[in-house]
């Protein structure tokens, strides 16, 4: 339990000094690098549309990552009705009393807190996901893996142009690294050089795996489950899967996926006016 109170404490400083690092290569490194003449650039140059679309989807990625954290579960646990006498013991040995509170409530350990519709927790908020932030959850991992490859298209440009390398071949890019390494232990590479290609496989690595969660938590959502549910073996009652993921992302959906914003019209906060 140590272990993993320190993750929750680690893992949401390591994104943060990532997401900090990416910005200032794209900002102040990969863009400038695209401009030949500033005097002479068109209005819409690719650098420019680069640079809007880079800060676009950083805004996104961050803009979801703080709205999870503030939709906490201790917002979601406030009103949920644990029974007369229920103590926070009996939601950790499961004693509690049936219709005490709504489907899949889970009481975290690392949290302590409940978490109504509880999916899992995330060592990289530091939070749990459920019911309120689950739309701000996907919607930050689906940005971020986005945002990922956009510097990796662009560190690869750079390099292209700083190394004079080609990656038209499709094993150029499995062989730079070790081929980096030992040209940086020959003197024969810059550290910041080496620096940017140990990002680029950052970045593919953490694009490649918030892509994968992304896809797997819309195929839950799809079928109307959460990852607690099936870890559990949890009966779920059939329903459309429109009406899984309009639970989910709310009839303003659209709004969600362009700007960072509260799910307001979730089922928890309908419950909660009635």
């Amino acid at each position: 339990m140590l272990v993993l109170r320190l993750l929750n404490v680690v893992a949401p400083a390591y994104f943060l000094c990532i997401s900090l690092v990416t910005f200032v290569l794209q900002i102040f490194v990969f863009i400038p690098s695209m401009f030949r003449d500033p005097s002479t650039t068109p209005l819409f140059s690719p650098a420019l549309l680069h640079g809007a679309l880079f800060l676009f989807l950083s805004a996104n990625a961050l803009g979801n990552y703080v709205l999870v954290i503030q939709s906490s579960p201790e917002d979601l646990g406030k009103d949920l009705n644990l029974g007369k006498g229920a103590e926070v013991a009996d939601w950790l040995d499961g004693s509690r009393s049936p219709g005490s509170a709504l489907p899949s409530t889970h009481f975290c350990r690392l949290c302590a807190r409940v978490t109504q519709r509880h999916d899992h927790h995330c060592f990289f908020t530091g939070n749990c996901i459920g019911s309120r932030n689950m739309r701000n959850f996907i919607m930050f991992c689906l940005y971020t893996s986005l945002a990922c490859l956009d510097s990796l298209v662009a560190g690869m440009a750079y390099i292209s142009a700083t190394l004079s390398m080609s990656f038209a071949d499709p094993l150029a890019f499995l062989t730079l690294l070790p081929h980096s390494i030992s040209q940086f232990f020959s003197g024969a590479l810059l550290s910041s050089e080496m620096f940017v290609i140990l990002m680029l496989y950052l970045w593919l690595g953490i694009g490649l795996a918030c892509a994968g969660f992304c896809c797997h938590q819309m195929l839950l959502i799809l079928r109307g489950q959460t990852r607690y549910q099936v870890r559990k073996g949890m009966v779920v009652r059939a329903r459309p899967w429109r009406e899984n993921l309009r639970e989910v992302f709310g009839k303003k959906w659209l709004l969600g996926l362009l700007i960072p914003v509260l799910n307001v019209e979730s089922n928890y906060c309908r419950q909660k006016e009635k």
